[in-house]
């Protein structure tokens, strides 16, 4: 403890940041832990009545398209996804909308999915060039290593825009569909604050760019910064786990079985050699595979909880167009709640990887800056080539032999002669790239080798990184692996995961996958309780002063303050990564401020990637926020103040609260991971 005299000590608690000499360097010398505790929660303890809402929306604002779903808080069951959008792509259902955003020269939001690509594309080329159109741009959260509010993104035409702009444009028109919808649904205007909101993110995200999306919300007026709990931000991988582990067995189809229900055809790309069971055969089929593992696809069997027991665990593997999100979880019967038995992982390997070895592949035909220069100068047709090759790619299979066409846009024929003085098809002759040929039709001819070798680098990411995950401890014994997301429907992709698996666990890949996020994100909307328990990705702590030990601290932490020897930088651990955190679980501290005065306590979170840290200035160990604990107006008699600071980490945000002890007055804290 420190005494009154030391306590007093001038700017104690300030940005130590800036002189970073050794002694004082990184720490915030001033504070020192009073009271460190780590309690678990009552469930009686501070926590606020849920506000009643009448209706949950869910958006899945994914990478490559969008969507939103909701359900009323009186009929949970009942899903409903949104209508139909307008101008739909062939051989791609149109449950969600590309997530694409066109704002005009002005830089005012125009439109958003498919009608925003549909009108840039009808621009004329002269025109187009001073709109602002973006696609594509939700990584840009995920690969910006010091994300801040004024983080940029490039539009087609390669002008900046802030990113904060772009995100809370694309909320607020869902936030209207939706409201619409709901006003027409119910038959009277429909009040947003009778909403709870739901975003999704992947759970691989960092704090920063959740922390974005949530500001980007208040930005668009989703939710008020002052009722923030009417927005709920959910984890991807989690929400598909909610729904899968309420899937009846016939909405699904299982790879180990090859079966498929539900009319969907064996040749709609759900995988190879499926075949088809008629209702009629089903009842038969029922008794000869009650020895065999099939799942069966008939509504008596009912849920695939039948399935699963007490302590059952399973993968769910969300491969969406940015990332792979994957998340190890344990079922706690009868109710069903989930636990994480391993921390979130996965990484940039999403369907957009393939987009970009076919981007890689025409700049060798055609020469890196042909395509640079093609992509600014006629970025509509550009936007067009990409949607033709979207097509193919989805109709990739492993067993395919006859050559994909990709119908290259005639701008790109006759840009291409007047940039080079020759034609593509001299380009794809001298090229080296014998897989590619050029057909008389104006197409590109590809080869199905050459489509599987755009997939490989992908896939192979993927099942790297699954192969990993199955080697850890925590890992084994897995019963089912979901396969979710858009990407899930690449029968590649299916047929590697299963030569991988090799049997160790049943693959599952629900009848309508690109959906299945967003109808779990619903659910959890309506039960946020469900997961029970996580496991934190960091480590968090701050940076405290301790009594200094001879031959225990290493000498040039040593601070000597009014005869005191301290040891500054020392790491105070709130919660190790890949430590379970139990929902509404507390990390208690508290903090005294250094002076009386004192308005405002700063204190500096630090993370770091490793389980243990003494230092927070060692290799590995970052700033990543700031507590604010506001206290004025708390001022006291009391001879010192404590403030209580409370942490939950338990939830898909971290949260913090604070009470001045004394007065037993709230404390406005707030937790910053965005880097200003």
């Amino acid at each position: 403890m420190m005494t009154e005299k030391e306590t007093a000590t001038e700017k104690i608690i300030t940005d130590a940041m800036a002189n970073p000499s050794p002694a004082k360097s990184m720490g915030d010398p001033g504070i020192t832990p009073l009271s460190p505790s780590h309690i678990q929660q009552n469930d009686t303890d501070q926590v606020p009545p849920e506000p009643s809402f009448v209706v949950v929306v869910a958006i899945d604002f994914g990478t490559t398209s969008s969507g939103y779903a909701y359900a009323f808080t009186k009929e949970p069951e009942c899903i409903h996804t949104m209508r139909r959008w307008e101008g739909g792509d062939p051989g791609v259902s149109n449950q969600k909308t590309p997530t694409t955003i066109l704002l005009t020269p002005d830089r005012k939001f125009h439109s958003f999915g498919y009608a925003a690509r549909d009108f840039y594309h009808d621009l004329d080329p002269s025109e187009s060039k001073q709109w602002l159109y973006l696609e594509k741009f939700k990584m840009k959260l995920h690969t910006t290593a010091n994300l801040s509010i004024d983080t940029d993104l490039h539009a087609a035409n390669g002008k900046r825009v802030k990113a904060l702009d772009i995100f809370a444009y694309a909320l607020a028109f869902f936030k209207e569909q939706a409201l619409k919808e709901l006003s027409d649904q119910t038959g009277s205007e429909f009040d947003n604050n009778d909403v709870r909101w739901v975003i999704t993110v992947p759970a691989i995200w960092k704090m920063p760019a959740k922390q974005f999306m949530r500001e980007a919300a208040y930005k668009s007026a989703l939710v008020s910064r002052e009722n923030p709990e009417q927005l709920i931000i959910s984890l991807e991988p989690e929400a598909a786990s909610i729904y899968c582990r309420k899937l009846r067995l016939h909405q699904m189809v299982d790879l180990g079985t090859q079966t498929t229900q539900n009319g969907f055809s064996p040749t709609d790309n759900l995988g190879s050699g499926m075949t088809q069971v008629s209702p009629g055969h089903a009842k038969e089929h029922v008794r000869r595979n009650r020895q065999s593992r099939t799942f069966l696809v008939e509504n008596v069997i009912g849920e695939l909880w039948s399935e699963l027991e007490e302590g059952d665990r399973y993968v769910v593997v969300d491969c969406g167009g940015g990332t792979v999100d994957l998340t190890v979880h344990q079922i706690r019967l009868p109710e069903g709640h989930l636990k994480e038995l391993y921390k979130a992982s996965g990484g940039p390997y999403g369907s957009l990887g393939i987009d970009y070895e076919f981007e890689k592949l025409l700049c060798k035909i055609f020469g890196q800056d042909f395509i640079d220069q093609f992509k600014i100068k006629r970025p509509a047709a550009w936007v067009d080539l990409m949607i033709a090759f979207e097509s193919r790619k989805r109709a990739a299979a492993p067993d395919r032999t006859n050559p994909l066409n990709i119908n290259l846009p005639f701008s790109f024929i006759d840009y291409y002669k007047k940039f080079r003085g020759h034609s593509v098809e001299h380009a794809l002759r001298k090229s080296n790239v014998d897989f590619v040929k050029w057909s008389s039709q104006g197409m590109l001819r590809m080869s199905p080798d050459a489509m599987n070798l755009l997939f490989k680098p992908t896939i192979d990411h993927i099942i790297q990184h699954l192969t990993e995950l199955f080697e850890k401890p925590e890992v084994s014994d897995i019963k089912f692996l979901f396969l979710v997301g858009g990407f899930a429907e690449s029968p590649l992709l299916q047929q590697a995961v299963q030569n991988m698996l090799q049997g160790r666990s049943r693959i599952i890949i629900p009848h309508d996958v690109g959906l299945t996020i967003l109808k779990g994100a619903v659910l959890f909307g309506l039960d946020p309780s469900v997961i029970k328990v996580r496991r934190s990705p960091l480590t968090y702590g701050v940076g405290v002063l301790n009594r200094f030990v001879e031959g225990k601290h290493p000498p040039e932490k040593l601070l000597v303050k009014d005869g005191t020897r301290w040891c500054t930088d020392v790491f105070d651990t709130f919660i190790a990564a890949d430590q379970s955190v139990a929902l509404g679980e507390l990390v208690k501290r508290s903090y005294t401020p250094a002076k009386p005065s004192q308005q405002v306590i700063v204190i500096h979170v630090y993370c770091s990637e490793k389980e243990r840290a003494a230092f927070i200035s060692e290799p590995g160990v970052r700033k990543c926020g700031t507590l604010r604990l506001d206290v004025s107006g708390t001022e006291s008699t009391a001879p010192r103040r404590e403030i209580q600071t409370l942490m939950q980490f338990g939830d898909t945000e971290i949260r913090a609260m604070a009470v001045d002890v004394s007065t037993g007055r709230t404390v406005k804290a707030s937790i910053d991971f965005l880097s200003h």
